[in-house]
């Protein structure tokens, strides 16, 4: 099995990336290689995975969704409670990892993660379809349950207890962004000779060098 695995490869024949071309703000760079991901109608190009780490510097990673992009960040939302949550809260840093095959295209970000206000979590929980805004009430993320009969009867019971209401944010429950001071452009290119654009935030200016694939 193992040597099967060594064996699986491609080449990559996408477009280039150039330090030239690519804009000075790296998140304004972002903006244009997630709308050409959108209007290539990739399957869940809000997809990113969130890199944490634990208090004893263990590393954990799950996929979640970017739901925001500021002029200085990335806002995503979870439970406050979560593992990732609890890691965000012992350490501040985090980083995003984008993966778009389709275009044979990667985003590193790496930054400071910080709460985003409770009247902004609010007003993007008021958009979450109505049994999702339950699911956040019933679901202690992370944290061990008997089984899916039990998670489902706390559902029922939450959603007959709030119908026909507007369902209140959890305080457990908001959005954090994470604000970059590095990120790194990655575009496949043949015989594995990849373009490499890394962005460094220099006190407030970046500073844009391209790196060895």
């Amino acid at each position: 099995m193992s040597k099967e695995i060594a064996n699986l490869r491609r080449d990559y024949s996408s477009k280039k990336l150039s330090a030239a071309d690519v804009n000075r703000d790296p998140i304004v760079q972002f903006e244009h290689w997630f709308q050409e991901a959108l209007d290539s109608e990739i399957v869940d190009a809000t997809s990113m995975t969130l890199s944490t780490v634990s208090p004893e510097g263990r590393p954990s990673a799950r996929v979640v969704l970017l739901k925001g992009i500021e002029s200085n960040g990335f806002v995503f939302f979870t439970n406050y409670n979560s593992e990732k949550g609890k890691h965000m809260e012992h350490v501040p840093f985090a980083s995003l990892t984008f993966y778009w095959k389709e275009l044979d295209r990667q985003v590193r970000v790496e930054g400071k993660v910080e709460k985003i206000s409770s009247d902004a979590s609010a007003e993007y929980f008021k958009t979450r379809p109505w049994k999702s805004r339950i699911g956040a009430w019933v679901s202690h993320q992370s944290q061990p349950i008997p089984s899916r009969f039990h998670l489902m009867r706390k559902f029922a019971i939450k959603a007959g207890q709030l119908m026909g209401q507007e369902v209140p944010l959890p305080d457990f429950w908001g959005g954090y962004i994470l604000k970059p001071d590095r990120m790194e452009f990655w575009q496949g290119r043949p015989s594995r000779l990849h373009d490499r654009i890394n962005y460094r935030l220099e006190g407030e200016n970046w500073e844009i060098t391209r790196l060895s694939p």
